[in-house]
């Protein structure tokens, strides 16, 4: 059931209006998720910021970051949208099965990095210091941590959002995790 109503390009500010067209010509369309964030006049704006922001992790470890938060919390809609980005980045689409359960066998720094941040999304942030000390020895930085960690919050803002919103989702639906 959705709970609230997704806002065209006329119902909302004027500044979002102008995001709205940014993300329509970059994107193709406004996805409902970020949509809805405009039913803030802030939301949007600070949310495609913090999004945007330069990170020293790359796309594809971004992606292993959005499908592991993804499928620790639940989120249908982040699970469909980022399983499509995946498949941009370059995972196959059995990788991306393997990511969203919090491994990735097929590269030892993603796998060290998705490890990771399984440990921190059901944890709440209580990472096991091994499982840190693990992904730092792959090869990983502090610096990088510090930027997983930065990830993880962009990824839960919307995970969260969905939950609490139910939006429909607009990307082809992520198939299912056999158990």
């Amino acid at each position: 059931m959705t709970l609230i109503t997704v806002p065209t390009r006329d119902q909302v500010s004027g500044p979002n209006q102008a995001l709205f067209d940014t993300l329509h010509k970059r994107l193709g369309k406004v996805p409902n998720l970020y949509a809805t964030l405009a039913l803030s006049d802030h939301a949007l704006g600070s949310y495609l910021a913090f999004q945007n922001a330069p990170s020293s992790i790359t796309d594809k470890a971004r992606e292993v970051v959005n499908l592991v938060v993804s499928q620790v919390n639940r989120c249908d809609y982040c699970l469909a949208a980022h399983t499509l980005i995946g498949g941009m980045v370059g995972f196959t689409p059995e990788q991306i099965l393997e990511v969203r359960r919090g491994r990735a066998t097929f590269d030892a720094r993603l796998d060290a990095l998705a490890q990771l941040v399984k440990a921190i999304a059901i944890e709440r942030g209580h990472a096991d210091p091994a499982r840190v000390q693990h992904f730092l020895d792959a090869g990983w930085t502090q610096e990088n941590l510090i930027d997983v960690i930065v990830a993880i919050g962009d990824k839960t803002v919307t995970n969260y959002l969905h939950a609490t919103t139910q939006v429909p989702v607009d990307f082809p639906a992520a198939p299912a995790l056999a158990d």
